[in-house]
């Protein structure tokens, strides 16, 4: 009986390529990091440094000039501007949870001829820039009947143009946050609502009751991202608003570059530094949920 030899693969050279395959990786990921993460580096630095210093492009000021922040925040109106700010966020966010998360559950649990194709419609929409519906976004706005002095077929006046209803409405609803939520609800057993339907629970009683707690990463992920487009919006509310009194955040940092051949870099980034602030806060306290519903939806970015 003859006895062979076994020779079984080597588990050290296997251990040493996938070390070296793991640390380029995190090499890979360190460097792709450090240049996301430059443009704000830059943001913060420039927003202390002296005018002279920022026309001279260095990377470092000098001197750390704190007044710089004082200085933006007293030169127009700002804290009207974050105030402004926050009840456009906090306003279109609680509208999209609400309408968002309805329109989701129908798609996913209820029986809606045709809602296939209603989905199709949706994850089309996902595919349409913004740029290409704000011209009819905007007609719509101006011919909201009995607004703004319109009468009942919406001419004569001008609708919710310069309105807190112009600026919050159109885009308190998106495709994206529809298909988000009908992803969470179908990933959910159609047992739980069967079950409550034979306890005589409602409809609504089994989407806002038994349904929406389980779904807690959508909220979240739904959450972060409308308010962090909220906030950040600038082109709807220039083209909607002309009263100071509306002006959110954003559109009031665009004082510091009404003169292109003088523009305050330093209190403009001192200025876009703060606005920072609310979602760096934001996206670290909901870190977890808003990773959480982006794995469980789909979705990579």
């Amino acid at each position: 009986m003859t006895t062979e030899l076994i020779r079984y693969p080597s588990t050290k050279k296997k251990s040493l390529g996938s070390k070296i395959r793991w640390t380029i990786f995190y090499i890979v990921l360190s460097v792709a990091a450090f240049a996301m993460v430059v443009p704000f580096i830059w943001m913060v630095l420039t927003s202390l440094k002296s005018p002279a210093e920022v026309n001279s492009f260095t990377w470092f000021p000098s001197e750390l000039h704190w007044d710089n922040y004082v200085t933006a925040m007293t030169a127009a109106p700002f804290l009207d501007y974050f105030r402004n700010s926050f009840i456009l966020a906090i306003s279109m966010t609680l509208l999209t949870l609400i309408f968002a998360t309805a329109a989701g559950y129908s798609l996913a649990k209820m029986p809606i001829p045709g809602k296939t194709y209603i989905m199709w419609y949706v994850i089309a929409m996902l595919m349409v820039p913004f740029q290409v519906v704000i011209v009819p976004l905007f007609l719509v706005v101006k011919s909201i009947p009995l607004f703004g002095g319109n009468d009942i077929f919406g001419q004569g006046g001008s609708g919710w143009l310069d309105s807190w209803w112009g600026l919050i409405v159109p885009l308190s609803m998106g495709p994206l946050f529809i298909f988000l939520s009908r992803q969470f609800f179908t990933s959910l057993p159609d047992e739980l609502g069967e079950a409550a339907r034979i306890d005589g629970v409602t409809e609504y009683g089994i989407f806002a009751r038994i349904m929406l707690p389980l779904v807690k990463p959508a909220l979240v992920t739904i959450t972060v991202f409308q308010l962090e487009a909220a906030w950040n919006s600038f082109l709807w509310p220039l083209i909607v608003t002309s009263s100071p009194d509306l002006r959110p955040l954003q559109l009031g940092l665009a004082i510091f570059a009404q003169d292109e051949l003088n523009v305050q870099w330093n209190y403009l980034m001192a200025g876009a530094t703060l606005a920072t602030v609310p979602m760096i806060i934001l996206f670290i306290a909901a870190q977890k949920y808003f990773v959480q519903g982006l794995a469980s939806s789909g979705l990579k970015g």
